[in-house]
């Protein structure tokens, strides 16, 4: 597998967790991939080095010994934007929504395979490589989305899409890596009196799918992570 990134300077991960074995093991993955690391083991120590260091990027485990994980995530978000993964050994629905209310980009269940949690990381910084000033562009050899221009091409051909498709996939590749929680969707697309309708966007992902070429069993692009929201994943299969 080659190097997260090649140019300087390297994306800086910022690690927080108590257990010294999980931090050594995302150290020694994340560095033989060409990224910074910090290591903190307490909530206060890791909103110190974000404070004092700067990240590109937090790994944030719920269960510090010093305060709730939860609580360093609230914290955070008072004063810093820099995207959160989350690692929780929470499997019910409520309590992944509450993670995303409450200020986290993503979370990683645990037990976690490595190779799940550095496509989420790349995923992550990805999202920089899409934006410039005409807006976000995706193309991987197959699919091509150019959002400025509101293209959207398979194979080179290209793909008629409704407003609401659109506007969906809009959503995704803007956001591309992040769970994008599903009331949020349901809000954006449909508007603030839909956010309970869920079938609505079950149809429309399920359309979108069909005209990208996007098996739903096994998704190269948008993967529906049940009852919480959706995810725009392009090459980085998870």
């Amino acid at each position: 597998m080659s190097a997260a990134i090649d140019s300087a300077p390297a994306p800086r991960v910022l690690v927080i967790d108590d257990e010294p074995h999980i931090r050594k093991f995302i150290d020694i993955s994340l560095r033989s991939q060409g990224y910074l690391t910090l290591l903190a083991a307490t909530g206060q120590e890791g909103l110190s080095m974000l404070a004092g260091k700067g990240a590109d990027i937090v790994v944030l485990d719920l269960g510090l010994p010093d305060r709730d994980g939860e609580d360093v995530l609230k914290e955070l978000r008072r004063w810093s934007r820099v995207p959160v993964i989350v690692l929780t050994v929470r499997s019910d629905e409520e309590g992944k929504v509450a993670l995303l209310d409450a200020g986290a980009n993503d979370y990683v269940t645990k037990p976690f395979g490595i190779e799940e949690f550095m496509a989420r990381i790349r995923a992550f910084l990805r999202v920089s490589g899409l934006r410039s000033e005409t807006g976000p562009i995706y193309d991987d050899g197959n699919l091509h989305i150019d959002l400025s221009q509101r293209e959207v091409k398979l194979q080179g051909q290209v793909v008629p899409l409704t407003r609401k498709e659109s506007a969906l996939l809009a959503l995704l590749v803007e956001q591309a890596g992040r769970l994008v929680p599903q009331p949020q969707l349901l809000k954006e697309v449909w508007g603030p009196t839909h956010e309970e309708d869920a079938h609505y966007l079950r149809i429309l992902v399920g359309k979108l799918r069909n005209k990208l070429g996007d098996d739903a069993s096994a998704p190269t692009y948008i993967v529906t992570e049940a009852g919480v929201g959706l995810r725009f994943v392009g090459k980085e299969r998870i």
